[in-house]
C-alpha cells in the first residue's frame, strides 16, 4: 500500500467507526505500528484526526472544512447532464431534474430530446407534488412528519380524469412509488401527458431531488413503462454514485 492508501485506509476506520485507539487502527489497515504511528501523528499535526483522553483518534475540523468546499463545488445539475443527455438519447423522451422547495416541486435542469413530438416546459417551472410523478417521488421520500404535514396541508385539485384528489389516495400512492422505487404520472397533471421518474440522493443519503422523462401517451405506453422505469432508475443511482451516494 502506498502512503495516501494507508492514510486512506486510518481515516475511513475513523469514518465508520467513528473512533478508534491505535491498536484497533493497525488491526484495520494491517500497516506496520510504526507506520501506523508516524501518519497518526502526521495526521494530528494537520488537524485531519484528534486524540481525546482516552487515547481514541476521530476524525477533526480539517476534514469538515475541506468536506463543505468539495461539497460546494459539486453543481447537481452539472452532475446530472451527462446522465441525462445519455437517458434522453436512449429514450428519446425529455428529461428533467428537480427538486423539492416547500410545498411545490421545480425543475432546475432540462434535457430537451430532438423527437419530433415535444412537451412543453422550461427550467423553473412549478410542479405539483402529487399530481407529477417527478414532485410524487420528492414527496415520498421525504421525513415521515414533512411528507405528512404537506399531505395535510394540501389542497387537492383533479385536473384530469386520473388526477388523485384525497390525501389517503396519496398516501397509498407514495407507499407504492417508495416500494418500486420510481413513481408514474398517468396524465395526471396534463391529459395524454405521462412522466416516469426516480429519486437521488447525495454522500449523506439524503433526497438530492429526482430526474424524469416525460412523453405523450403514444410515446410511454402502458407496455414501455416497466422497461423506461428500469432506465431512470438506472440513470438516477448513476447520478447519486457521482454524488458521494453508497447505497
Amino acid at each position: 500500500m502506498s502512503t495516501l492508501q494507508r492514510t486512506m485506509a486510518i481515516l475511513e476506520c475513523l469514518a465508520e467507526q467513528g473512533s478508534a485507539n491505535t491498536a484497533q487502527l493497525i488491526e484495520h489497515s494491517g500497516m506496520p505500528k510504526s507506520t501506523a504511528y508516524l501518519l497518526l501523528k502526521e495526521l494530528q499535526e494537520l488537524r485531519l484526526v484528534k486524540q481525546d483522553d482516552r487515547g481514541n483518534y476521530r476524525l477533526w475540523v480539517r476534514l469538515i472544512a475541506l468536506g463543505e468546499k468539495a461539497a460546494a463545488q459539486l453543481d447537481v445539475r452539472e452532475i446530472s447532464r451527462p446522465h441525462l443527455t445519455v437517458l434522453m438519447e436512449r429514450t428519446g423522451l425529455l428529461c428533467h431534474f428537480g427538486i423539492v422547495d416547500g410545498d411545490s416541486a421545480y425543475y432546475i435542469l432540462k434535457i430537451e430530446s430532438q423527437g419530433t413530438i415535444s412537451v412543453r416546459s422550461y427550467v423553473g417551472k412549478r410542479l405539483s407534488l402529487y399530481r407529477s410523478a417527478l414532485g410524487k417521488c420528492l414527496l415520498a421520500w421525504q421525513q415521515d412528519s414533512i411528507r405528512e404535514s404537506i399531505i395535510a396541508g394540501t389542497t387537492f385539485v383533479g385536473t384530469t380524469p386520473t388526477s388523485i384528489t384525497n390525501s389517503e389516495a396519496l398516501r397509498v400512492e407514495l407507499a407504492r412509488i417508495r416500494q418500486q422505487g420510481w413513481g408514474f404520472d398517468n396524465g395526471e397533471d396534463e391529459p395524454d401527458v405521462r412522466c416516469v421518474a426516480a429519486p437521488v440522493f447525495d454522500a449523506r443519503g439524503a433526497l438530492a431531488g429526482a430526474i424524469s422523462v416525460v412523453g405523450a401517451s403514444m410515446q410511454i405506453s402502458d407496455d414501455t413503462v416497466p422497461e423506461l422505469a428500469r432506465g431512470v432508475v438506472a440513470c438516477a443511482k448513476d447520478i447519486s454514485r457521482d454524488l458521494g451516494w453508497n447505497g
